[in-house]
């Protein structure tokens, strides 16, 4: 019986977990895309400072384009990571990628805050960047699909949306903390003295993040629905040809959710502040303000989202905020045009969408996967159209408004994904409730 056969009425019955093991879990499970979006915040805000420190001097644009490059090549390394570490813990364990993954990113992260420039080791400097930056990605690429399975199959059946939503409280407290260090470094310290050293010191605070990261990923044990796999003799010997063979509709459908969460999350939390200051005239403070204010609406909506959707289930969440987003994209940029007041509604209504389809769709990806192929299937899915559609949001936005003239296109940019996401929801069945180790997983 495949993945994708009729719904299963024989049922592996949910274990109790403690409350305080949960707890340890949740954590386990964020702390990772915390250090990760903590050094991507970092590492985007200080482009223009890392650019003086690791390319040469004669041309700032140049070096501005290079340091942006890295961070694009982070990107498309993102889906070798995920076909590793995907199908890696489906074979070994959600556990131990966890803790290899959070090891190697952190790493990576440290050795960059140690770095020599390019005034003192020349060409050598942006290389060893170029390559800590893929090692990075190549270790985020595993993250996403180990901490969503994890995070899944250890949540209470009835609580699992909440339980999810934790993985992006993860995502959006990374970035904050990421943008409040560097607003701390601006204020505290000169131009010349970031430049010198000033830089390095969130990629240094990170080092230890990862290490507590790892210690709390390292003492907890594997999932209930694993360990099962274990106990049986069910752990599959190729989870790749077995994701492709039998779940290659549930990897289009996780994308197609994926799609329509990656673009509003970059085009509102990251592109909409050059935006405003680029093309709405409004001051770089204020449209920092804005995106902070709307991370920390996040915070508070997302796991209420989360919740909601184990009550009322994933399908009315996920395809309401799908509709919102196809109906308001377009005039919430209207709306941005009449001056900072309706920048601040918009893209505040904007940001409230943003948080429903955060709070469900990463739950609702990880619930059509078997257990079998479930970390393989939500790895390559998340990476693959972050690749696609996530690095490319400012470049492709900047490059549309220039070929047309009108500064409305995110609008319809983002109604594309919203399409995209309403008919992979569609194509769904209601999976709250459901059991995520099913009888399909064992195969006796």
């Amino acid at each position: 019986m495949t993945a994708h056969s009729a719904p299963l009425t024989e049922e592996v019955p949910e274990a109790t977990i403690d409350p305080a093991i949960l707890r340890r879990s949740i954590a386990a499970g964020a702390v990772g895309v915390f250090v990760h979006w903590f050094d991507w915040a970092a590492y985007a805000y200080l482009a223009s400072t890392i650019a003086t420190v690791f390319f040469p001097s004669g041309d700032r644009t140049a070096g501005l384009l290079a340091v942006f490059g890295v961070f694009a090549v982070s990107f498309g390394i993102r889906p070798v990571g995920a076909l590793v570490f995907g199908p890696l813990g489906d074979r070994i364990g959600r556990k131990r990628t966890l803790s290899i993954v959070i090891f190697v990113m952190s790493g990576a992260t440290l050795v960059i805050g140690l770095l020599p420039g390019y005034s003192t080791i020349g060409i050598a400097a942006p290389i060893l960047l170029v390559a800590l930056r893929l090692a990075q990605g190549f270790a985020a690429g595993g993250e996403f699909g180990s901490a969503a399975s994890f995070l899944a199959e250890y949540a209470p059946r009835r609580r699992r949306g909440f339980g999810v939503s934790w993985l992006e409280v993860g995502s959006l407290l990374g970035f904050l903390a990421g943008s409040f260090v560097f607003f701390l470094l601006s204020v505290g310290l000169t131009g010349d003295q970031l430049s010198a050293w000033g830089w390095r010191i969130p990629f240094l605070v990170a080092a230890p993040l990862g290490i507590i990261g790892f210690v709390i990923r390292n003492k907890i044990e594997d999932t209930p629905e694993y360990r099962t796999l274990e106990a049986t003799g069910n752990i599959p010997r190729s989870p790749t040809k077995e994701l492709f063979r039998n779940n290659w509709k549930q990897l289009l459908q996780a994308a197609g959710l994926m799609t329509m969460m990656h673009v509003p999350f970059y085009a509102v939390l990251t592109y909409l502040v050059t935006y405003q200051t680029d093309y709405l005239g409004h001051s770089a403070g204020d449209a920092a303000l804005l995106s902070t204010v709307i991370s920390l609406v996040g915070l508070v909506l997302v796991p209420a989202f989360g919740r909601l959707s184990d009550r009322v289930g994933r399908r009315p969440v996920l395809i309401s905020a799908g509709f919102a987003l196809l109906v308001l994209a377009t005039p919430a940029f209207l709306l941005m045009r009449t001056g900072i007041a309706g920048t601040w509604v918009a893209a505040l209504g904007l940001g409230v969408v943003l948080a429903a389809i955060l709070g469900t769709y990463a739950v609702w990806s990880a619930e059509i996967f078997p257990t079998r192929t479930r970390q393989g299937g939500l790895s390559i899915a998340y990476n693959t159209t972050a690749a696609l559609f996530a690095g490319t949001v400012p470049y492709l936005m900047t490059m549309l408004i220039s070929a047309t003239g009108s500064t409305l296109v995110p609008g319809p940019y983002l109604m594309v994904a919203a399409v995209i996401g309403l008919v992979a929801a569609f194509s769904l069945r209601e999976t709250v409730g459901d059991p995520l180790l099913r009888a399909e997983d064992i195969r006796k």
